[in-house]
């Protein structure tokens, strides 16, 4: 099980890390996740550099993707040479979106008259690629995710845990990085926004 998370220039640390974190709290031999980049280093929003774990076109033979977010974005979907690096299957592959990485998943005409979720600046950009944005931090229908708001990327990680290893392993998963005093409400909170979503 390849997990890859689409890491561009510019991105934003707290969708592609927290999902990284959540995601590796599941330790069975065949379960990898990776920051996935168009080159060797990629630096964030905020000048954290880290070093690619594998190439934009790994992520066509991903059993699992997440575009993460950035402020670079316009720029990325401007840029045939990046966009034609990203070859997404929702057929085969769990794909999911944080904030304007949705913008990303619209340009690749993947999402279709899915209604969407991503971040308030980002909103007008995804309504201009001709996708309905929705006033809740997750949605999903079939194979394809998208979530609003950074912290929200937490309902990503979650989201494929429990699509390829269950419920209880997302619960678990989400319980170890909840805060303490508040893992029960917390856990409970993500499972109400990803559950709806499980049987469609």
């Amino acid at each position: 099980m390849h997990i890859a998370i689409l890491t561009f220039q510019g991105f934003n640390e707290l969708d592609s890390l927290i999902a990284l974190g959540v995601l590796n709290r599941i330790k069975q031999p065949d379960w990898r996740v990776s920051l996935c980049c168009p080159e060797p280093e990629v630096t964030s929003m905020n000048g954290v550099t880290v070093r690619a774990q594998s190439s934009l076109e790994d992520a066509r033979l991903a059993d699992a993707v997440i575009v993460g977010s950035g402020m670079l974005t316009r720029e990325i979907v401007d840029s045939p040479e990046l966009m034609s690096r990203l070859t997404l299957d929702p057929n085969r592959q769990l794909i999911a979106a944080q904030c304007s990485g949705t913008l990303i998943l619209a340009k690749l005409g993947l999402l279709g008259n899915v209604p969407a979720c991503t971040d308030l600046i980002s909103k007008p950009w995804v309504q201009e690629a001709g996708v309905d944005v929705l006033n809740q931090p997750f949605y999903a229908r079939g194979n394809l995710a998208t979530a609003g708001g950074c912290l929200a990327s937490s309902y990503l990680a979650a989201w494929i845990i429990a699509r390829t290893e269950g419920v209880e392993a997302a619960a678990s998963a989400l319980h170890y990085v909840a805060p303490v005093g508040e893992k029960e409400a917390y856990v409970t909170n993500a499972l109400q926004h990803i559950t709806p979503y499980l049987s469609q």
